[in-house]
């Protein structure tokens, strides 16, 4: 069962919107500051390309990923965890940009959440056609702090259910500099990403960038 739920994409000024208890969609909070968070991930990608990471169960993601801050969130036959190295090149994790920080940061306290300092920022590549199928991120240490997710290039429909899968599931249009704020009663939703439909977007080409933060680590 599903619900939609369709924001119209315009380019006025950052709004907000309750998705659910804890949960905060901030239209275009991110907007202006594209230009800078694509400029500033370019290092990271060149410390820690993209990658296809391998599920425990041996299937590959179809979303190419990399990792910024002390702790990145890698997946292999081994299970899903943080770890401060890369398991390609064994170097730490390139430095989360101050830009990313400063907007994970900003966000969060717009939505509520005053005091967030995310130690982990997993970058997301979605070309036509990848997913993120309905999840719940259980991997951190600290379920307290809040998860702040930021869309730049392509639209993506963002799916965002409840703290049980067969709850009912939100269907969010998100848009180029939109984020979604969660956490607290619904810290542990389930959420997911619908395939991803193709098209052109000025700043990422056929591309979406997926910048999400947690707090991992105690």
């Amino acid at each position: 069962m599903t619900a939609d739920l369709f924001d119209p994409i315009d380019d006025g000024p950052p709004s907000q919107q309750v998705i659910a208890d804890g949960a905060v969609l901030l239209r275009r909070l991110a907007l202006s500051r594209a230009p800078e968070l694509l400029a500033d991930l370019q290092p990271v990608l060149a410390a820690a390309p993209w990658r296809h990471l391998v599920t425990p169960g041996g299937q590959r993601m179809s979303v190419a990923m990399t990792n910024s801050g002390p702790l990145g969130w890698v997946s292999d036959r081994r299970g899903y965890r943080y770890q401060a190295t890369d398991p390609l090149s064994g170097a730490p994790w390139p430095a989360m940009p101050r830009s990313f920080r400063e907007l994970a940061v900003h966000a969060a306290a717009c939505a509520g959440f005053d005091g967030f300092e995310p130690d982990a920022n997993l970058v997301n590549l979605y070309a036509p056609g990848a997913r993120l199928s309905l999840h719940q991120d259980r991997d951190e240490a600290d379920y307290g702090a809040p998860i702040v997710s930021v869309s730049l290039g392509l639209p993506a429909v963002f799916l965002f259910g409840g703290t049980q899968r067969q709850q009912p599931v939100k269907r969010l249009r998100l848009a180029h500099g939109d984020v979604v704020v969660w956490g607290g009663a619904t810290r542990l939703a389930f959420h997911g990403v619908a395939p991803l439909v193709d098209g052109e977007h000025p700043a990422t080409g056929r591309s979406r960038i997926n910048l999400t933060f947690r707090r991992a680590a105690l």
